[in-house]
């Protein structure tokens, strides 16, 4: 009896100690934070950006599929490098930083490899908050605000 109550008061410290993830895969893009903080190099970098699918998503970090772990010599994965994301969410576009953690090399055959890459979020843009709040919290679920359907007005 004892032993339960203490595994159950582990599970739910545990539970509360991890972020919450939420699996779905939307489209995003992934390129490197430039060396030189100038608009031309910002554009340098983002034109290099490597497309890909995101896995899951939490509070604290995120997991995507991508088709290549590098970009010309740079891995995306090491030496503490960050990687600015952009994510089309339901809600909207969501702009990070994060700093990739670990990979595993996924799929059948070498014509379909990729690369599942665990990234930490360092900073999350001010103005992606509210979108990726909403996706956190409600899923693919449109925010209450906006109408999907066709408005009458009646005078």
């Amino acid at each position: 009896m004892i032993r339960e109550l203490i595994n159950r008061f582990n599970r739910s410290l545990s539970e509360r100690l991890v972020a919450n993830r939420r699996k779905h895969a939307a489209p995003m893009r992934v390129w490197f934070e430039p060396d030189i903080n100038t608009p031309h190099h910002h554009q340098i970098a983002k034109s290099m950006a490597i497309p890909g699918e995101t896995v899951d998503m939490s509070r604290t970090g995120i997991a995507f599929v991508v088709s290549s772990i590098r970009v010309q010599e740079k891995y995306l994965v090491g030496q503490d490098r960050k990687l600015h994301v952009e994510i089309d969410l339901p809600s909207g576009r969501v702009e990070m930083q994060v700093v990739g953690k670990r990979y595993e090399k996924v799929g059948i055959h070498l014509s379909d490899e990729k690369f599942l890459i665990g990234a930490n979020i360092v900073k999350l843009e001010t103005d992606s908050n509210p979108a990726y709040d909403h996706f956190l919290k409600n899923g693919a679920r449109k925010p209450s605000g906006t109408s999907s359907g066709l408005e009458l007005g009646i005078d």
